[in-house]
């Protein structure tokens, strides 16, 4: 690893060169392998779904895997992130093979999936850090049952994971609202003091979802697909879990929640218990501005991604 070959004092040099890095990778592995990508079908039942026919998809597992590539070259090593990285990368790859496949993956088998990814989340955290929960807008600390709190940490990861992935349906959409609530978390993080190398993490994520939307901007060249949709999903649920104010993810990642997790919601009610809500809203929400609202996908993504830097910046003051 590169921060074993340099003076301690040249840190900051070797995390300067690491975010370079990790943008030009991630611009240059897309623009040379982004042609051996799955083609997308098209979605018949989306908003302009079928505009995205022929279209790459799965980048996801491109600027993933140039973030943990940067990640074991830039980061010093620890097992609890080793771990979280393996679980991105399984996560991704789940995500992939879905892309790949001629026929869809079921939504039950995807959601075991996630289960199981978040389960391992939870056990890896609960072993490298305590069960401490703080409200950070409040002040307050307290104690949670390690079993409670492992509970609510797969709810956690699960809705984190299936949110994001339900978010991405607009050119730049997803990867736009992921790097807010990243870079909210981030701040959060400088705010607390908090110790150690995830922060860092965040950035480097940060910085290959940026050289993926360089060629996601509308009209785009390819699509993240499930392969880095899911993968968001899982590393916003491990760094807000990282923070010790877990709860803090209903702010920071609000758009995300209400854009993917009101068609979950809407689904499984109708679905399990027969209760139909928002009969006269589409779902996602970004389909319903766009049919219903008339919005263009340019406005759809500027328009969320300012209600959600209006929430980060409340946020980061409540914390202050």
């Amino acid at each position: 690893m590169i921060h074993t070959l340099i003076p301690e004092g040249y840190a900051s040099l070797a995390a300067f060169v690491g975010i370079l890095f990790a943008f030009l990778a991630t611009i240059t592995a897309i623009s040379r392998l982004g042609a051996y990508l799955p083609k997308d079908v098209g979605r018949d039942f989306a908003v302009d779904g079928k505009l995205s026919a022929g279209k790459p998809r799965g980048a996801g597992i491109i600027f993933v895997l140039v973030f943990v590539a940067a990640s074991a070259i830039f980061v010093p090593f620890s097992t609890e992130n080793a771990i979280y990285l393996v679980l991105v990368v399984v996560c991704m790859m789940t995500g992939f093979l879905d892309d790949a496949s001629k026929s869809p993956w079921g939504e039950y088998k995807k959601g075991f999936l996630d289960l199981c990814v978040a389960a391992l989340v939870a056990i890896t955290f609960l072993h490298y850090n305590s069960s401490v929960v703080e409200l950070a807008m409040f002040g307050v600390k307290f104690v949670m049952p390690p079993v409670v709190f492992a509970l609510l940490a797969v709810v956690l990861v699960w809705t984190s994971v299936n949110v994001t992935n339900c978010s991405d349906g607009v050119d730049g959409l997803s990867g736009t609202l992921t790097i807010i609530t990243l870079m909210t978390i981030y701040i959060i993080d400088q705010v607390k003091a908090l110790a150690g190398d995830f922060s860092f993490l965040i950035l480097l994520f940060s910085v290959c979802i940026l050289g993926y939307l360089w060629y996601n901007a509308t009209p785009s060249r390819l699509m993240m697909g499930d392969a880095g949709s899911r993968a968001m999903g899982l590393f916003i649920s491990i760094a807000i879990l990282k923070t010790g104010c877990p709860f803090l993810f209903i702010p920071v990642a609000l758009v995300l929640i209400l854009d993917g997790g009101l068609g979950l919601l809407k689904v499984a009610l109708k679905r399990f218990l027969k209760i139909c809500i928002l009969t006269r809203v589409r779902t996602p929400l970004h389909d319903h501005v766009r049919k219903v609202w008339d919005w263009s996908n340019t406005q759809t993504v500027f328009r969320f991604a300012i209600i959600q830097i209006i929430l980060a910046v409340a946020v980061i003051y409540a914390v202050k």
